[in-house]
């Protein structure tokens, strides 16, 4: 069996709703996953855009949410982000913890739902960044799965 990751909000490739960005409520849409291998003790969960800031030119990767820790027998994340027990949580780019929602200055940007099978649990990384919690990762990745969804601004009218 393959490590999935899929949302009931929107089916890869497909439009994030705008209930899930910052023209919205901005909370996070709700996330499912199977697949998990053998041997997992935890799972980690980090979205972000390589978009940034404009699809045209992009010039780094933005990071909405971090998430460690996440226990494999949980198989549902559910709308808002309610983290099950023990869940840690990471920064993201706006150097604050939980979710941060699509927010594009300009154009249509890709967000990336990437779920991370370990073979650890990696513990108290006093509120990592994403590469700090890559770092961590380094060595106890058993699988990986990846969820894509795209978002722009609406005008405003």
């Amino acid at each position: 069996m393959t490590l999935t990751i899929e949302s009931p909000s929107f089916r890869e490739g497909e439009e994030i709703p705008q209930e899930f960005t910052c023209q919205g409520a901005d909370v996070s849409p709700a996330l499912a996953w199977s697949g998990i291998p053998a041997g997992t003790r935890s799972l980690a969960l980090i979205v972000d855009d390589p978009d940034a800031p404009d699809p045209k030119a992009p010039k780094m990767t933005w990071v909405h949410w971090v998430l460690y820790d996440l226990p494999p027998s949980e198989a549902v994340l559910p709308e808002g982000g309610q983290l099950p027990a023990g869940t840690r949580e990471g920064v993201n780019d706006w150097k604050r913890t939980g979710y941060g929602g699509p927010c594009p200055p300009i154009g249509r940007h890709r967000y990336f739902f990437k779920l991370y099978a370990l073979d650890t649990t990696l513990g108290d990384l006093k509120s990592p960044s994403k590469p700090a919690l890559e770092k961590a990762m380094v060595g106890h990745i058993l699988a990986k799965a990846e969820l894509m969804g795209t978002y722009q601004k609406q005008a405003r009218g």
